[in-house]
């Protein structure tokens, strides 16, 4: 469903309480040029299966927002960070009191054989792991750069899962820690990234519940599991479980999520102040889009489409609440607990 065009008085009316709110908010300048808004395609949860491109399914629950491939390269692009292009898929709890989220990624790397999975030295790992992030530190603006402190959870292999596991610990120039939760899920030639970034404080409240409600609906689609694997036809990759986890993606990720995640953080806080004088305008598009927009099950704009508005809603509720299909301005989803974060 497309966002009203047939407004032209409310229009001016936004259009002038923002052009007031620029300038009362002159000391946020900084932040709101830094978070410009990329123009997103999300999903809401309601129990359906999301696509990870052709390589898996996620079940995606309800309060829980979902980016496709494209739109998450969007998304890491919008802040300035280096996308590595493998992304499939991102995402995030609705509740505004949680500030973690996952990243999906996929790498036809040839497929990994685990002999080394009694062989993993942790601390050789940490030294790569450092001398490389010093290096993607080179390419980057100082306020995207973040620095290697240690592991908070070595890596471990789980056979019967065909998965490895580990959490580095970073932080930024400011000091501010930031954890990242690693993932890898073998398949019959390559493997998936699941990257969980949270903070050492939640980490493992944040991961208990990634691993209860998120992994468990993550599922290699038939033809792309591990066992699938042909010797006589399928690629097979010279990297085993060591390089895995320094390969790809691991720093790249740690650069651009903790770097999203600190600056979530403070647009939650400043774009709340400084929207809150407009959700009554949110109120009147609710009030005056009972009259004109009919209740839809799914309402995504088309990413295409001209008149798009900024955010786009995927909403798949249930059918006993139609009343949750209808769009959401971005000002009412300031106080709707089922919303995407302010930030994005």
């Amino acid at each position: 469903m497309k966002l009203s065009n047939n407004k032209p008085k409310i229009r001016k009316l936004l259009l002038s309480c923002l052009i007031l709110l620029s300038i009362l908010a002159m000391p946020f300048n900084a932040v709101a040029e830094e978070v410009q808004e990329p123009n997103l395609y999300w999903t809401v949860g309601s129990g359906q299966k999301v696509k990870l491109t052709n390589i898996a399914e996620l079940t995606l629950p309800q309060n829980y927002y979902f980016l496709d491939k494209d739109n998450t390269i969007a998304f890491i692009e919008s802040f300035e960070d280096l996308p590595t292009y493998d992304e499939i898929g991102y995402v995030q709890p609705g509740d505004e009191n949680s500030v973690w989220s996952v990243y999906f990624e996929y790498a036809e790397s040839g497929h990994i054989e685990d002999k080394e999975k009694s062989d993993i030295d942790a601390d050789e790992l940490l030294k790569s792991y450092e001398r490389g992030q010093k290096e993607a530190n080179k390419k980057l603006p100082e306020y995207n750069q973040l620095y290697v402190e240690g592991w908070f959870k070595e890596p471990a292999y789980d056979e019967s899962m065909r998965s490895l596991t580990w959490a580095l610990l970073l932080h930024d120039n400011n000091g501010e820690q930031i954890i990242n939760y690693n993932v890898r899920i073998l398949t019959r030639v390559g493997y998936i990234s699941a990257i969980l970034v949270s903070t050492p404080e939640t980490l493992e409240a944040d991961r208990t519940t990634f691993t209860q409600e998120l992994l468990p609906g993550l599922s290699v689609t038939p033809g792309n599991t591990y066992s699938d694997f042909d010797p006589s036809t399928d690629k097979k990759s010279s990297m085993g479980l060591t390089g895995l986890i320094l390969g790809g993606a691991g720093l790249a990720v740690a650069k651009k999520t903790g770097v999203i995640a600190i600056i979530a953080l403070i647009a939650k806080k400043f774009w709340i102040v400084i929207f809150a004088p407009l959700l009554w305008l949110g109120k009147l598009f609710k009030k005056k889009g009972k009259n004109t927009e009919p209740a839809q099950g799914n309402l995504g704009t088309d990413p295409n489409s001209e008149n798009a508005p900024a955010l786009h809603v995927d909403h798949q509720s249930s059918p006993e609440n139609p009343e949750e299909n209808r769009f959401k301005s971005k000002f009412e989803a300031e106080n709707d607990p089922n919303k995407p974060p302010t930030s994005m």
